[in-house]
């Protein structure tokens, strides 16, 4: 994921949150939301902001941020411990809602322009979580999202797929009781061996 240099973060992410490329499709206004500093060694790659990391400005800061912290076995500090977890939606601002229920899809412009030179600022990075179908077909092409998370280990080491943690994975996680059983559990130690990856390597600066 290199290709950027650590003087380009700053002014990089200035821009990021300036950005205004999509602001007429955005129903509450622009406003990213994401984690990154160069070294973080565990990027979470999910949809876009919900609501409430809308109002907050904080990623995942409601129930499916719970229901991920609880999946991936770690506390919220260090969850939000940007020296060594990065997160980088799909879609950095919040995109609305759908007709049908639920949030709109993320907005197309934002990975267009950003994603490139956001992960080129993450040289460390070891695991990607593809958090949601949006994530993974965006990294892994179209395939089933309950097909990639049964097999993950398929795209170890550098990718694991999760299905998206909101109130609808309840169903299907009773539906799949395979997720509980036989992927937490090496999700969970996937986790640790990239953040212990991090803290080992962790410069005095984070870079």
């Amino acid at each position: 994921m290199d290709g950027g240099t650590a003087d380009e973060l700053e002014p990089l992410i200035e821009r990021v949150r300036s950005c205004s490329a999509c602001a007429s499709y955005l129903p509450l206004g622009p406003r990213p939301v994401l984690q990154l500093s160069r070294g973080a060694t565990l990027l979470i790659a999910s949809q876009a902001p919900g609501t409430k990391a809308h109002a907050s400005g904080i990623p995942f800061s409601d129930a499916s941020g719970d229901q991920l912290r609880r999946w991936m076995g770690i506390s919220d500090e260090q969850f939000y411990d940007a020296a060594r977890v990065a997160i980088v939606p799909m879609a950095l601002c919040y995109p609305g809602r759908a007709n049908a229920g639920g949030d709109a899809p993320p907005r197309p412009e934002c990975s267009t322009l950003w994603r490139g030179p956001l992960l080129a600022q993450l040289p460390r990075v070891k695991l990607t979580l593809l958090v949601g179908t949006y994530a993974q077909e965006h990294v892994l092409g179209t395939g089933r999202m309950t097909d990639r998370v049964r097999h993950f280990d398929r795209y170890l080491p550098r990718h694991f797929p999760l299905p998206h943690p909101s109130w609808r994975s309840r169903a299907w996680m009773t539906k799949n009781p395979w997720f509980e059983a036989n992927v937490l559990p090496e999700l969970r130690r996937q986790v640790s061996q990239a953040l212990e990856q991090g803290h080992a390597g962790l410069s005095p600066d984070g870079a």
